[in-house]
C-alpha cells in the first residue's frame, strides 16, 4: 500500500493520537471532538470504541497495564475493561479554556504532552512533562496549538510543533528531562496546510501531518524535506508505525472545517488510513508515572 488507504471508516470529527500497543496487537486512537477512544484490530479488521466524559486528545500504554489518556480536564488513567477514566493530573486548573492536544512517552518511560486553547485563539498552550508524579512546564514559549511532541530515536532531541504558527521547534533533552534552548528547525511553507502531529521512524526522521495540506511529510534531523505522501483527504492529522516490525503507517484524519461540498467531495475524511512508509517505526514505551 504505497498509496494511503482507507482501513476503518469511523468519520472522526477530529481523529488523533495514533498509537500501536505491542500487548494487545491493536492500533488506538481517538475522535477529539467526538469524545471517543478507539482500539483498531488489523488483524480482523475490528474495532471497539469507548465515550469519553471530555475532548479526548490521545491514549497512550502504561507501565502495569492500562492506559493514560488525555481529556479537556487533565491526564487520566482509563481502564478498558470498564471504561472507567480517572483523573491522575490537572497541569493548569487556573485555564478552563485549554485542553490537552497531543503527547509522546521517552524512552525511560516519561510522559511529554501539550496543551492548546480550544478555541484556537490565544497563546496558552504549553508542554509539559509528566513522570514520578511530578508535573512540569517544560518552559517553552507558550503558543496557541501545540502539537507532538515527537523524541528522536536517541531520546536526546525533542520535536515540538506550533501548529498556527507553522514552525516545527528542536530542543535538546538534559539528562534530568529539562530542555536546552528551542530553535526552529522546519517551516511549513504558506497553502501547504499546518503541521499537526508528529512522530519520529527508527532512521531518526520525522513525518508531520498536515492539516489542510493533503498529506504527510518526512524530514531528516536536518529539517531537510525527503518525502511528501499525498492523501485523498485534506486533514491528516498524525501519524504511528504498527504492525509486524511496526513497518505499516496508520494515519488519522479529520472532517473538521470541511463544508458540506468538501465533504462530498472527500467521502473518507475522518477514517483511518494505511500505508508503506519504507521504513520502520520505534515501539512505544509504556509511561511510567
Amino acid at each position: 500500500m504505497t498509496t494511503p488507504a482507507s482501513v476503518l471508516s469511523v468519520g472522526a470529527v477530529l481523529g488523533e493520537g495514533p498509537v500501536w500497543v505491542p500487548r494487545d496487537a491493536c492500533l488506538w486512537f481517538v475522535d477529539i471532538k467526538g469524545q471517543l477512544v478507539y482500539r483498531f484490530d488489523p488483524a480482523s479488521g475490528s474495532a471497539r470504541s469507548w465515550p469519553a466524559p471530555a475532548q479526548v486528545g490521545w491514549i497512550l500504554p502504561a507501565a502495569g497495564g492500562g492506559y493514560l489518556a488525555g481529556l479537556k480536564t487533565g491526564v487520566h488513567r482509563f481502564d478498558p475493561s470498564n471504561g472507567a477514566f480517572d483523573l491522575l493530573s490537572d497541569p493548569e486548573p487556573d485555564r478552563p479554556g485549554n485542553r490537552l492536544n497531543d503527547a509522546a512517552i521517552d524512552a525511560t518511560g516519561r510522559l511529554w504532552f501539550g496543551t492548546m486553547d480550544d478555541d484556537e485563539k490565544r497563546a496558552t498552550g504549553r508542554v509539559y512533562t509528566l513522570g514520578a508524579g511530578s508535573c512540569a512546564d517544560v518552559g517553552l514559549e507558550p503558543v496557541t496549538i501545540t502539537n507532538g511532541p515527537a523524541i528522536a530515536p536517541d531520546a536526546r532531541t525533542l520535536y515540538a510543533v506550533d501548529t498556527l504558527g507553522r514552525t516545527v521547534l528542536k530542543a535538546a533533552i538534559r539528562d534530568d528531562g529539562t530542555l536546552g534552548a528551542a530553535e526552529p528547525l522546519i517551516r511549513i511553507e504558506d497553502n501547504a496546510g499546518y503541521p499537526d502531529g508528529a512522530v519520529c521512524d527508527a532512521e531518526g526522521c520525522l513525518w508531520i501531518g498536515l492539516f489542510g495540506g493533503w498529506g504527510v511529510r518526512r524530514y531528516d534531523p536536518s529539517g531537510r524535506l525527503m518525502r511528501t505522501i499525498p492523501f485523498p483527504v485534506a486533514n491528516v492529522t498524525k501519524i504511528a508505525f504498527g504492525g509486524e516490525g511496526l513497518r505499516t503507517a496508520y494515519a488519522t484524519t479529520a472532517r473538521k472545517g470541511l463544508d458540506p461540498a468538501s465533504l462530498a467531495a472527500q467521502p473518507l475524511a475522518g477514517d483511518l488510513f494505511a500505508f508503506d512508509p519504507g521504513v520502520a517505526g520505534l515501539p512505544v514505551a509504556e509511561a511510567i508515572v
